[in-house]
């Protein structure tokens, strides 16, 4: 369906404040809500919160009174639909139970991106973070298992895997790695330019989340864990913000976030099931048009261009929330050896030089242990292995894919080797057989 977002008109901005029980609603039933809802709260979340964290910055480097107002009315409307896209999520559902959520929008919401990404160097950057988010939904669900006695399915419901994936410790860089070139502001497709910025409030949004949230478990190995992965998080949000080019002026980047906000609720609103929120996405999606309208006219005025030459004359679809499943396994395999190189592209590890920045860092960090290592050696003691969830073929591959994935140089002194996971599963599989002969 063709849908042209400059042509309409949406809701005027003087039509937009709502009182307080319009602004926080009723709260989605954790046991009853589909995973993809949960995702799409999730989401959006960070997209508003990237939008009026963005509008705050225009204003600290505006000198117009009369925008800064403007943009100051769009800001507070902003964080009013940002306080109701959060506060659907109900109080009984604890921090690991919305983490597991969290890594759940980063592995379907980045592998979908991938395949739907016209630029191949953002892909395979893509591709790269999909990985390391991949291992920390993994890790969670070790936790989630052993402090909570939840199984991952009762959160992803099958739709995404949860195995090993790119390890954890090996995901701390040294940052100055971390950021990538850029795109050219002039010829990127309106879909690259969405899909960042999209990306960066997701995973801006879960770094904020690890850091506010993650220090409310007693257990210490899973605070650190929580501050552990937190770390990756801030070098996604790194890695991913410098894919935009950064010539771009201000009110470029205005239009270009009403656009992903408009882009992102045109995409709830019609894949929603829950028809009470599939109504919150539409209002929304009516209010991001009008201020759509509002940063166009100022784009006109003050970059004397046409804001079609920015975000061309059709809607872009930034995620379709579906399983991913084939997609994720098919790069896990195949890329789980991927490292950051060192000219803004991608090596192997067989491939970095003794002198790669990156060493130097993980042996500090690690150098009394890796939290998301202890997460599979305490899981071991409850459960015999680790908690995993996906089908056998995948599930027989994972020894494999551990071991394609470690680095021999810097490991830290707990790491689980491929061995020792081995060993974990041949003898869960002799106890559960066992525990089978006796009944």
């Amino acid at each position: 369906m063709s849908f042209n977002a400059l042509k309409e008109k949406g809701m005027p901005l003087e039509k937009q404040l709502r009182n307080w029980h319009q602004i926080v609603g009723k709260p989605y039933n954790k046991v009853e809500v589909d995973c993809y809802t949960r995702t799409r709260q999730i989401l959006m979340n960070g997209i508003e919160v990237e939008g009026w964290g963005f509008k705050h910055q225009f204003n600290r480097y505006s000198p117009d009174t009369e925008v800064k107002g403007l943009i100051a009315q769009i800001s507070r409307i902003e964080d009013s639909q940002q306080t109701t896209a959060n506060w659907m999520g109900p109080a009984d559902q604890s921090v690991l139970e919305t983490t597991l959520g969290y890594e759940q929008v980063a592995v379907d919401l980045t592998a979908w991106m991938a395949q739907n990404e016209p630029d191949k160097y953002v892909k395979e950057t893509f591709d790269f973070g999909l990985l390391e988010d991949f291992d920390h939904l993994y890790r969670y669900s070790q936790f989630a298992y052993m402090v909570e006695g939840i199984k991952p399915n009762e959160i992803v419901q099958g739709q995404t895997d949860v195995v090993i994936g790119r390890p954890t410790q090996h995901h701390h860089n040294c940052n100055s790695l971390r950021p990538r070139k850029h795109y050219d502001k002039a010829t990127a497709h309106p879909q690259t330019k969405v899909n960042i910025l999209t990306l960066v409030a997701g995973e801006q949004q879960t770094h904020n989340y690890y850091a506010e949230h993650g220090f409310m478990y007693g257990d210490h190995v899973l605070r650190e864990t929580f501050a552990e992965i937190k770390d990756v998080e801030e070098e996604h949000v790194t890695m991913y913000e410098s894919l935009i080019d950064p010539t771009e002026s201000l009110y470029e980047k205005l239009l270009l976030h009403e656009f992903t906000e408009v882009c992102n609720y045109y995409t709830c609103m019609e894949d929603e099931v829950d028809e009470r929120i599939k109504k919150t996405w539409e209002l929304f999606l009516d209010m991001e048009l009008g201020h759509l309208q509002l940063a166009a006219d100022l784009f006109r005025k003050y970059e004397k261009r046409d804001p079609e030459e920015v975000i061309g004359t059709d809607i872009v679809i930034p995620c379709r929330f579906m399983s991913q499943k084939a997609y994720v396994q098919k790069v896990l395999e195949k890329e789980v050896d991927k490292r950051l190189g060192m000219n803004k592209d991608y090596t192997t590890i067989d491939e970095l030089p003794e002198d790669w920045p990156s060493y130097a860092v993980q042996e500090r960090a690690n150098e009394i242990s890796s939290p998301t290592e202890n997460a599979i050696r305490l899981v071991s003691i409850y459960h015999d292995r680790d908690i995993v969830a996906a089908d056998e073929k995948t599930k027989n591959k994972e020894v494999k894919i551990l071991d394609k994935g470690l680095q021999e140089k810097a490991l830290a002194d707990n790491t689980v080797l491929p061995e020792e996971l081995e060993e974990m599963i041949e003898e869960h599989e002799a106890r559960k057989e066992e525990k089978e002969e006796l009944i």
